[in-house]
């Protein structure tokens, strides 16, 4: 895990544009995506010095043979959008993605247990995951989806998702009608001393600044190029 990861509960320093691309994950998660895409994602990322892409399953093995020999991470959704599978099913899915080539897995926590007060159920479901995750020396972020929860329950889900032994907490699948906050970004880095991931709606410069001011240790984002580009004319480079 790099110094970033494992000092997530400091503020992450932005110093120059490559710091920033570095916390990146560069994302095409939309159901319609192509494998012309899903290789012009592969691209950017590599052109850009983006930290990782971040798509679905199917993508992986695409996704990995073009970021071959590059220092882009392969990362994968579980349990996407809706985070209502059975635990065997995200267990299954996380392992078969990580045999393609994912070394970063994003997994919906389970929303309606969480709401229901069934912390056991969201505690298991969430170690069963990353215990296979971490087995293959991976990366394990839960989404949280805020914007459908209460204080009171992103409170629990950060709680729960640490205990579990997640390495980031994440605001959103941006697929639900919630995106990222600054509220909810400051809020979950007072949760939790691992990392805080922001995704959903972040387009521009100043989103990821703001983002990143408030504790994100972790941009998830279609729009990395044009935030790279937007910040490295911003410092004149």
């Amino acid at each position: 895990m790099s110094s970033q990861n494992s000092a997530a509960d400091k503020k992450t320093v932005i110093r120059s544009w490559h710091d920033l691309a570095k916390i990146i994950d560069h994302t095409n998660l939309r159901p319609e995506a192509t494998a012309n895409q899903i290789v012009r994602l592969c691209e950017e990322a590599r052109e850009f010095g983006l930290g990782a892409v971040m798509v679905n399953s199917c993508h992986v093995a695409l996704a990995t043979s073009n970021l071959q020999g590059s220092d882009v991470t392969v990362g994968a959704v579980v349990g996407f959008p809706l985070g209502a599978a059975l635990t065997s099913v995200k267990v299954f899915e996380a392992a078969e993605a990580m045999k393609l080539g994912a070394r970063e897995i994003d997994m919906v926590i389970n929303i309606g247990a969480l709401k229901a007060g069934d912390r056991e159920l969201v505690l298991s479901d969430i170690r069963a995951v990353a215990e296979v995750v971490h087995a293959q020396k991976s990366l394990l972020k839960v989404i949280l989806e805020t914007g459908l929860l209460t204080d009171d329950e992103k409170l629990a889900a950060c709680e729960i998702s640490e205990k579990a032994g997640a390495d980031f907490v994440k605001t959103s699948t941006g697929f639900l009608g919630g995106v990222a906050t600054v509220e909810d970004v400051a809020f979950m880095r007072r949760a939790v001393t691992i990392g805080v991931k922001a995704s959903g709606g972040i387009r521009t410069a100043s989103d990821a600044r703001k983002m990143i001011e408030a504790g994100a240790n972790r941009l998830g984002t279609s729009s990395g190029v044009n935030i790279i580009r937007e910040w490295r004319a911003e410092a004149g480079v």
